[in-house]
């Protein structure tokens, strides 16, 4: 039976001890953590008003890869929502908006300076630097944050680093998982857990019924 030991933990990282469990299972427990939990990242930018320098496309890039606290039990992937929308719904969606002018002087915009429909739902850091505006220069966008896989885009990797190493023991193995913040490490892990078995029962139910 496979045995679980943490051996430390934050909510950025944890290090788990696996036993008697083979190595493919703990290498798709480690590939699930990067590919298949998913976290929330702005995917659609729509821009209202942009007189700086920075294109409108970096500025998407920008607010795409910025990571967003994420609510797994609370948001639904968009594909498998029922509302049929480009731009989702309050189910598998949140509005973010940004509205920010210098005036007198150069001002720089941050990650702070956006303001979320869900207040749990907002970068995981408020001093990332966005754009910087010129006196008389304004943006103003709305920005649209849905759930994704790794295994789509970058910007949905929950995980920076999530790395399987063996302990010398048969069927022993440590795995280390670093969060981008968007989920705490325990979370990532747990998530992968669930749905690599998932998948797992999906494709014996198959196999059955081709007997």
């Amino acid at each position: 039976m496979v045995s679980v030991e943490i051996l430390e933990e934050d909510p950025i990282s944890i290090k788990v001890l696996l036993k008697e469990i083979e190595g493919s299972y703990a290498n798709a427990i480690r590939r699930f953590a990067i590919s298949e939990v998913p976290c929330m990242a702005i995917d659609d930018v729509v821009i209202l008003e942009n007189s700086s320098v920075v294109y409108d496309e970096l500025v998407a890039h920008r607010l795409g890869l910025m990571p967003l606290r994420t609510d797994l039990q609370r948001y639904r992937l968009r594909e498998v929502c029922d509302c049929n929308s480009a731009l989702g719904c309050n189910k598998c969606s949140v509005l973010l908006v940004l509205d920010s002018e210098a005036v007198d002087k150069v001002k720089t915009v941050y990650s702070g300076d956006l303001v979320s429909e869900d207040p749990f739902i907002r970068p995981i850091s408020d001093a990332i630097p966005l754009v910087e505006l010129a006196p008389d220069q304004k943006i103003k966008l709305e920005a649209y944050a849905k759930l994704g896989r790794g295994k789509e885009h970058a910007k949905w990797q929950p995980s920076t680093v999530s790395v399987l190493k063996e302990t010398g023991k048969r069927d022993e193995f440590l795995l280390e998982i670093e969060s981008v913040g968007s989920l705490a490490a325990r979370e990532i892990f747990l998530k992968a857990v669930e749905l690599l078995n998932e998948k797992l029962t999906s494709f014996a139910g198959v196999a059955g019924g081709l007997k």
